[in-house]
């Protein structure tokens, strides 16, 4: 089974399980923050990804692996590359329907 290991939802609480009694102890720095590591942990695990499938693709060549275990690597960098772009091509029509926004 393929899973996509691009964004860990173990590490995200789901907004039913956040409790908010009245006292926020994160501040919109903190907050900031930690959204930048986990974009950042995100797109470290792409590379990660990519760069796996090089070396998959490269013991291919010295006869380590076999072509299903490197078309399997290869696609899951692809799907995850794609992923990226459909996030990022998402987040710069958000930005772009605010500034559309007339106050």
């Amino acid at each position: 089974m393929i899973q996509n290991m691009m964004f860990n939802t173990e590490v995200v609480k789901p907004l039913q399980m956040q409790s908010n009694k009245g006292e926020d102890s994160t501040t919109p720095i903190e907050s900031l923050s930690n959204f930048g590591a986990y974009l950042e942990d995100a797109i470290q695990q792409v590379s990660n990804q990519e760069i796996n499938g090089s070396v998959m693709s490269e013991k291919l060549l010295l006869g380590q692996a076999n072509v299903d275990e490197v078309m399997i690597t290869a696609e899951q960098a692809l799907l995850s590359l794609q992923l990226t772009a459909q996030v990022r091509n998402k987040v710069i029509e958000a930005y772009q329907e605010i500034m559309r926004i007339q106050l």
